[in-house]
């Protein structure tokens, strides 16, 4: 089991149990994440290239801002249209 602190004031952590990883990413729809630090967009597009080019399928996404976590609509959105998420931090 994981624990998961959320920095943004939580009154008790939220326990989840880890997901397997799977064996392989052909037939998943693999999601990027930007989340809106400087050269991360560098980072992710070398990833979606390296995936694409394995014929994997690839969808992006960014946050709006770094300080703040992904909004709901942006984060339901990304439950159901991807299997496997990358989110790319750099500086």
């Amino acid at each position: 089991m994981t624990t998961l602190l959320d920095p943004t004031s939580e009154q008790s952590p939220t326990s989840r149990e880890r997901l397997a990883r799977p064996d392989r990413l052909q037939g998943l729809t693999v999601g990027l994440l930007d989340i809106s630090k400087p050269r991360g967009d560098v980072f992710l597009d070398r990833i979606d290239e390296l995936l694409s080019g394995r014929g994997i399928v690839v969808k992006r996404y960014m946050k709006p801002t770094v300080s703040r976590p992904a909004p709901l609509p942006l984060a339901q959105q990304i439950g159901t249209e991807v299997n496997v998420m990358i989110e790319g931090l750099a500086d």
